[in-house]
């Protein structure tokens, strides 16, 4: 994609404060002093089977998006793509679990657009609001801040062994979970601690979305493989060979962009290319923010995780050890 984007010229205007040229999480345009809208879209095909639980994730993987920009989501349009030859009542189920997660984010679904389609597809458009002078973008890490996640890795090799119907039924519910999750409180934790930079852990991987982050800062990200957050069973899914498509094509992006300092284990490597769907934030905060930031997540009960620090830029954006 960054390819096809490259000989389009980025629109012009004093307002635009975010564009598509910034490989950013959302653009955003200024609407007055104190009001800009942010605004994305997302949709893709099934991941899961129980229609209502797709519905959900993709919102949330939606409205991720604008939490990562510090802002509040308002409006919502769906976005489907729905084959002729299945029961209306499983778009109705779809569009019911997408709304369900929108009114969780206190916002509100004002329309959307459909069409007939070989392959079924969801997704939303997200409309909402942040103040000019507190956007959180990706391109404003500082040297000597730490490095937060919000939600533990894996769902991409979980999802890939759920299609091949090798993930337990106990698995499977929680992964859901975690991908219909809001990444609601800890954004509004976050912008609260004044963070340097954010973005959020999507079809990228890991690696790809601290890539972003590193080369737009221009910085170098050190990620400590130890502290990563795992979900359960993933690297023994890494070993079986559950690999999904799109982490090929991470890997292959991320070639050569990258230092690995010490042998870590391949099937945890695997891991690290894994597309995300509605992952966790990733966070670079300022060393003397931590400890307040912890605690509030702590006592909000909050997931989140230290896996790196922010330093000088050198020959690599990412170090991995």
């Amino acid at each position: 994609m960054a390819e096809v984007l490259e000989p389009i010229p980025q629109s012009n205007h004093p307002d635009l404060l975010v564009g598509f040229n910034k490989a950013d999480d959302a653009g955003v345009f200024r609407i007055n002093d104190t009001t800009a809208l942010v605004q994305t879209v997302d949709f893709f095909p099934p991941i899961v089977d129980d229609p209502y639980s797709f519905g959900q994730i993709a919102a949330a993987n939606a409205l991720s998006d604008v939490y990562a920009m510090g802002g509040k989501p308002l409006t919502a349009l769906s976005i489907v793509g729905f084959p002729d030859n299945l029961p209306a009542s499983i778009l109705s189920d779809i569009l019911r679990g997408g709304t369900d997660k929108i009114e969780e984010a206190e916002a509100v679904v004002v329309g959307g657009h459909s069409i007939k389609d070989k392959e079924l597809k969801y997704g939303v458009s997200i409309t909402g609001v942040v103040h000019p002078d507190k956007i959180v973008i990706n391109a404003s890490a500082q040297v000597g801040d730490s490095i937060y996640l919000t939600k533990p890795l894996g769902t991409g090799l979980i999802t890939t062994g759920i299609k091949r119907d090798v993930v337990e039924s106990d698995l499977i519910e929680q992964v859901i979970k975690l991908m219909s999750a809001l990444n609601k409180d800890a954004a509004e934790i976050m912008v609260k601690h004044n963070v340097s930079s954010a973005t959020d852990i999507t079809g990228f991987g890991l690696l790809g979305h601290a890539y972003e982050m590193a080369k737009a800062s221009n910085v170098s990200i050190k990620i400590d493989t130890a502290q990563l957050p795992l979900l359960p069973q993933v690297l023994d899914l890494a070993e079986q060979g559950m690999i999904p498509g799109g982490a090929n094509a991470n890997r292959e992006f991320m070639e050569k962009k990258f230092s690995i300092v010490n042998n870590i284990d391949s099937n945890l490597e695997k891991v690290l290319f894994d597309p995300q769907t509605s992952g966790g934030l990733f966070i670079a905060i300022p060393e003397t923010n931590c400890s307040a930031f912890e605690n509030e997540m702590t006592e909000k009960n909050v997931f989140y995780k230290k896996i790196g620090i922010t330093l000088a830029r050198d020959k690599f954006a990412l170090v991995i050890e």
